[in-house]
């Protein structure tokens, strides 16, 4: 229903996670017996969370060990680690300059040139070491490096910015990507986003995409929300998304999987996400909360570089627990960064969904107190739901 905002104008309500909650169904059952697999350009992953593709958070190693505990993280292939052979005294740079000097330190030290080598040997290291090499390029990188991505034998491509479309208007000197014909060319599956919309995702599917990312300025680093004034809340967002992706499929027979991309910290966000229509997660700064991140303990997104118009910033998250806690547990905090693989687990016994499927058709209310309802002590104590 469209809301009068004066009268040349008419809006839609759209509505984050913070806004809505899950209702347990007429069964439960136990979470050992949820079924959280799903599959990805032909791989298949015992968790649906991937770590994005931000220089805080995903290095070689990071890459190999989420691929090792059931997961999956993506190398940003337009970053630090591309960008110098040994990108560890420019991290240490990045941690340790103050505020006022970050975004100088930025343009200065992503001003350095991508070098097509260095791309080649991380997806080997990945590789190597037995992880599941996915990379991150944005349109133009994809232009670049698509080459050096195929002949490094990486498995999966993702094609990102802060908006994708298949429609991108260029000045004449410029050949915008062509999408489609990128996929089609690609011999490893190309995944494509973001976006927020019904209309585009679909469009991202014809396309040929093998699964498309959703979200727009929701991420901890982001500030594309302030800056430019673009953006839907996630809960939306997924599930106009996720209906497309149904209707593709009821068309076509080709299930193309929808990644909600942004804005998920807790266990609970990601399974709100999930029962909107969501297939799996990207999530960026849970991970960097990793004693084994590459941030140390700090934050930053893909587009904080940019050399005119920085749409992100640093954010300090600390460190919180190794990567295994994070992930699978056992727990160490009260707030639900920890053990994401067992709230979903646990959500989905409590509400009854055998597998990722199930989850998708569980019933979701507008639910504006479900953070704080009955919560006074947590918020005057700053524990759990409180912080």
């Amino acid at each position: 229903m469209n809301i009068q905002i004066g009268r040349g104008k008419a809006a839609r309500r759209a509505y984050g996670f913070d806004e809505i909650a899950l209702v347990p169904g007429q069964r439960t059952l136990d979470p050992k017996l949820a079924d959280t697999s799903w599959r990805i350009g032909g791989i298949e992953r015992e968790i649906p969370i991937i770590a994005s593709a931000m220089d805080g958070v995903v290095d070689v190693q990071m890459a190999v060990q989420l691929s090792q505990m059931g997961a999956l993280g993506v190398l940003n292939l337009e970053g630090i680690q591309t960008r110098y052979e040994d990108p560890n005294p420019i991290l240490d740079r990045i941690a340790a300059v103050g505020t006022t000097e970050f975004v100088p330190l930025m343009q200065e030290l992503y001003a350095e040139p991508v070098k097509p080598e260095l791309i080649e040997r991380r997806i080997q290291e990945i590789k190597q070491q037995g992880g599941i090499a996915a990379v991150s390029a944005t349109p133009l990188g994809a232009t670049r490096y698509g080459s050096a991505v195929a002949k490094a034998g990486a498995d999966l491509f993702f094609i990102q910015a802060t908006v994708v479309s298949t429609a991108h208007l260029s000045p004449e000197a410029v050949t915008p990507l062509d999408l489609a014909e990128f996929c089609q060319q690609m011999p490893i599956p190309v995944v494509l986003g973001n976006c927020v919309t019904y209309e585009v995702a679909l469009n991202l599917m014809k396309a040929g995409a093998a699964a498309v990312l959703v979200g727009i300025g929701p991420g901890a680093a982001c500030t594309s929300r302030g800056v430019l004034g673009v953006g839907v809340p996630q809960a939306t967002a997924v599930a106009d998304c996720a209906a497309a992706r149904d209707d593709y499929y009821q068309e076509t027979g080709n299930y193309v999987p929808v990644i909600a991309d942004g804005g998920l910290v807790t266990g609970g966000d990601i399974c709100k996400c999930i029962a909107c229509g969501a297939d799996g997660v990207m999530i960026g700064s849970p991970f960097a909360r990793a004693k084994e991140a590459p941030g140390r303990g700090y934050h930053w997104g893909m587009a904080t570089p940019s050399p005119v118009l920085p749409r992100g910033t640093r954010i300090r998250v600390g460190t919180t627990g190794t990567l295994e806690q994070i992930l699978r547990g056992p727990a160490q905090l009260d707030d639900g960064t920890h053990n994401l693989l067992g709230a979903l687990q646990t959500s989905m016994g409590t509400l009854g969904a055998k597998d990722i499927r199930e989850m998708q058709q569980v019933e979701v209310v507008i639910a504006p107190s479900l953070l704080t309802e009955g919560k006074v002590y947590q918020k005057a104590q700053q524990l759990g739901m409180g912080k």
